[in-house]
């Protein structure tokens, strides 16, 4: 008797479907794991490569952040005329006026014009109640020493005169809504002084006659729009002298910046 060879493997038998209670067939359940038959892979639909790129890009992304953002001229302009409009709703002295608006032209960033009104209020907010209007505005001495520092808000043209006596006259804390400081100036056989902030224009007319009539501040940001102090100055045998913060007190001005590059 012959030996038969192998015989070809045969499927299985499938189950008969059973029937539900209202007659019609139960459908088996369908194995999701398994590949469509369009010959690729499981998971290599185009819905799937999709959602494969984007986690690639956010991937890429989440190890790169975005660097600080450079800021242009006209928004450190923007940024001068909100500082200015503070100075006029009473919200900025005369040198913080100065100082920000000297930060501003210097800022390189996004970052570094947020924080130069971090603590003003959006545009359009009520405006804060200014100080008192500034109602002395003669300063004079005769043989004897004036020595004022201005807190109030100037609206009009000052007045120094000096006859063989000192008047010194501190500008830093005074709010100047129009950002400009008119001062004449005199000075016979005696010493004028007037203290402005760092970083404000300078801006000295006059006469003098075996005087001395001298400017002694940091020039400001090339083009800036910083606040301004003109001084008409005539001196007779006196001297007229005008100095920022930084000249003012130099030892004051080196510690204050020490203190600041510490934190």
């Amino acid at each position: 008797m012959s030996q038969s060879g192998p015989q070809p493997e045969r499927n299985a038998p499938r189950r008969p479907l059973e029937r539900r209670r209202d007659g019609g067939p139960v459908t088996e359940p369908v194995d999701v794991t398994a590949a469509p038959e369009t010959g690729r892979a499981p998971g290599s639909g185009r819905a799937a490569d999709a959602t494969r790129a984007a986690d690639a890009a956010r991937g890429a992304g989440a190890g790169r952040g975005s660097g600080p953002v450079r800021a242009s001229d006209a928004e450190r302009e923007a940024v001068v005329e909100r500082l200015r409009i503070a100075s006029v709703e009473g919200r900025l002295t005369f040198e913080e006026l100065t100082e920000r608006t000297e930060a501003a032209y210097a800022a390189a960033t996004w970052g570094d014009l947020e924080r130069i009104t971090a603590d003003l209020p959006g545009m359009g907010a009520p405006g804060a109640n200014p100080a008192p209007v500034q109602v002395k505005r003669r300063f004079s001495a005769v043989m004897g020493d004036c020595k004022e520092r201005i807190v109030g808000r100037i609206d009009g043209p000052l007045e120094a005169v000096s006859v063989m006596g000192d008047v010194e006259l501190d500008l830093r804390g005074a709010q100047v809504p129009t950002g400009e400081v008119r001062i004449c100036v005199t000075a016979v056989m005696g010493d004028v002084k007037i203290i402005v902030p760092d970083g404000v224009s300078v801006v000295l007319t006059g006469h003098n006659f075996l005087g001395d009539r001298r400017v002694a501040v940091r020039d400001p940001h090339p083009g800036a729009r910083v606040p301004v102090v003109r001084v008409t100055a005539t001196a007779v045998m006196g001297d007229i002298k005008i100095v920022d913060d930084e000249h003012h007190g130099p030892l004051r001005q080196a510690l204050t910046n020490w203190w600041k590059d510490r934190h």
